[in-house]
């Protein structure tokens, strides 16, 4: 990869040559919710690589690095095994391939849940060797008391409820939230104390669409669905997903593309031109000039 990049002396972040836009901040991204409305959706995907955060950058307001990269990038089973060095170097990679969007770092389990100096350490640590604007974290009134301890030292929280990833052994399974009245009143106090504990925007996944309208009509941060209302004043989707990358499409995606499809097809005649010794041609070869 050929890009160059310029200190942005405001922000100093490193970012790539020619900007040919500003890019976005926290703050801006919480002006977009003005009186409860958000007038034009924010758009959010995950990315994992410098080479796909340039492609992404130009068309979202926020690049998310999830922990999601466990399973896309290295086939783990779920989340859990995804170590904050992972978070970091896929993180910084983002940072450096974008220059538009916010972006933000996943908190991996284990990095922030058993106490908010233990969460200072690992977020603070996150920004200082990636460079991103903000990290995210699961979890609601539970974790009122870190989103409000990280946020009163300078760093940016999202915060994430409903379906949780990271507790899905406690939850067991990946089904919809908020099916029951219990459960449904739950998740919106947890939105709640979240919001009022200085998360600056909120990840809703999974849940019943009633719930989704009902947490984004009721709390004043902007609110980002996955798998919950198109009603939420933004959606975020796992890249690969949206791309078409795997077999398996959740209920709550939209397959854009089969890009599966045609890199097997790119594969499949690369190996066919190898075998057949039709690749590489005089136009791959270096010969002595004439």
């Amino acid at each position: 990869m050929s890009t160059t990049f310029t200190l942005d002396t405001s922000t100093s972040r490193a970012n790539p040559t020619p900007a040919p836009m500003k890019r976005l901040t926290v703050p801006a991204i919480q002006r977009r919710k003005v009186e409860g409305k958000t007038a034009e959706p924010l758009v959010m995907l995950t990315a994992y690589t410098a080479r796909q955060a340039q492609l992404l950058d130009p068309h979202c307001d926020m690049l998310l690095v999830g922990d999601s990269l466990g399973q896309v990038i290295y086939g783990l089973p779920s989340t859990l095994p995804v170590t904050l060095d992972m978070m970091i170097a896929h993180g910084a990679a983002v940072v450096r391939g974008s220059y538009h969007s916010v972006v933000l770092v996943d908190m991996p389990f284990g990095s922030y849940e058993a106490s908010p100096a233990q969460a200072f350490a690992s977020a603070s640590r996150v920004m200082a060797e990636t460079g991103c604007a903000a990290v995210k974290l699961e979890g609601g009134q539970a974790m009122v008391e870190t989103i409000s301890f990280l946020t009163r030292r300078g760093i940016p929280v999202m915060a994430h409820v409903g379906l949780t990833p990271q507790a899905v052994n406690a939850l067991g399974g990946y089904g919809a939230r908020g099916k029951s009245l219990e459960e449904h009143a739950r998740i919106m106090d947890d939105a709640r104390a979240v919001a009022n504990a200085g998360a600056f925007a909120l990840v809703l996944e999974g849940v019943m669409e009633d719930l989704a309208v009902e947490i984004t009509n009721g709390i004043d941060i902007p609110v980002i669905g996955i798998g919950a209302s198109a009603h939420c004043d933004g959606q975020v989707l796992v890249a690969e997903d949206m791309l078409g990358m795997f077999e398996r499409t959740p209920r709550f995606v939209k397959r854009y593309e089969n890009i599966a499809e045609t890199i097997s097809g790119a594969a499949e005649r690369y190996a066919a031109d190898v075998r057949s010794r039709s690749f590489p041609t005089e136009d791959q070869v270096y010969r002595p000039k004439k």
